[in-house]
């Protein structure tokens, strides 16, 4: 159903860790097993053994398989707006959506495909996939709001624009090599720029210069929980 880049090098002595490392290591597991195996596919004792451990140890630390994928759509999300607001807060860094969104699907490959492409398509899940949408088409439109009065054209394109920067990242998952991160980067915000300037009839400089700015941070704050 999915890939995954989750590995374990669980032993034949099970380890002794502390809570929040435990914790950790359920979720990114779990998140593992979630993206290649889909929510309805996959068990509580799957995601254990994947982890290396006991499905009594998951249940100490999660109530059930929801309130485990239901974190890890939060520590994403969360950490996706942590990221914003740090790389915007400093000199609002041009270029901050692509880079933004490429840090947290290095860290988290498999949370973030599950947001991104696998939360929408699960019954449970959708509304918090939606509602993360719309924080970011309202971060989008903030910027573009600058570009173009409101109507279908700014609709449109705001939302393509959120498709663009999400496909890019997810392909370049697959594909790129991390150490040409940075480079990449920056190509692929050059073209994100030069698709927006040819739709409002600009240049990708004055596209640029219109867009660093902070005044789309607010609408980055509140993260979704559904409890």
């Amino acid at each position: 159903m999915g890939i995954s880049t989750y590995s374990s090098s669980v032993s034949s002595t099970r380890q002794l860790l502390p809570r929040d490392a435990r914790r950790a290591q359920i979720l990114r597991a779990a998140a593992a097993t979630f993206a290649l195996e889909g929510y309805a596919a996959t068990s509580v004792d799957d995601v254990a053994k994947t982890a290396g451990i006991t499905k009594l140890i998951v249940y100490r630390h999660f109530e059930s398989k929801a309130d485990l994928y239901r974190e890890i759509l939060e520590e994403t999300s969360e950490r996706l707006v942590y990221e914003w607001v740090a790389k915007t807060d400093s000199g609002h860094e041009q270029g901050a959506a692509i880079a933004t969104l490429l840090a947290v699907a290095r860290e988290l490959p498999d949370g973030f495909r599950l947001l991104f492409v696998h939360a929408s398509r699960e019954s449970d899940f959708e509304e918090f996939a939606l509602d993360f949408r719309a924080l970011q088409v309202a971060a989008a439109d903030r910027l573009l709001e600058r570009l173009l009065l409101q109507g279908p054209i700014r609709a449109w394109l705001t939302q393509l624009t959120i498709d663009i920067l999400v496909a890019s990242v997810l392909r370049w998952m697959e594909v790129g090599d991390p150490a040409a991160d940075e480079e990449w980067s920056k190509l692929a915000t050059d073209g994100v720029r030069a698709m927006i300037a040819a739709a409002v009839g600009s240049s990708p400089d004055a596209i640029a210069a219109a867009v660093s700015s902070p005044a789309v941070e607010p609408q980055l704050q509140a993260v979704p929980a559904h409890r």
